[in-house]
């Protein structure tokens, strides 16, 4: 499913995106419930948790996207992942002198 709303083009500060905006429609719900229904506090806090249970599942899908994007870039480009090693090479080789 990663993989195919990636190909689709959905990134992942889309994601994280809705998830910092599910946390605020969460406070919005529950304060608009509060304030307009009749209904009672319990009403308005079950309106807030049932919003704010999105935000988790959008931000774990906003980092399976960005594992999905350093994947590309790091198979994207053969020639950076060459001296990418080389560096990881000598950053090895330093800490082995130590």
């Amino acid at each position: 499913m990663i993989s195919t709303l990636h190909k689709w083009g959905v990134r992942s500060s889309l994601m994280y995106t809705a998830g910092i905006g599910s946390v605020a429609l969460a406070f919005a719900s529950w304060a608009a419930s509060n304030r307009l229904e009749d209904a009672g506090l319990e009403r308005a806090d079950r309106w807030g948790i049932f919003v704010g249970e999105w935000a988790p599942t959008f931000f774990a899908m906003g980092v399976a996207l960005r594992m999905e994007e350093m994947s590309d870039q790091r198979e994207g480009t053969p020639g950076e992942r060459g001296e990418m090693d080389e560096r990881g090479a000598d950053q090895a080789a330093r800490s082995a002198v130590m």
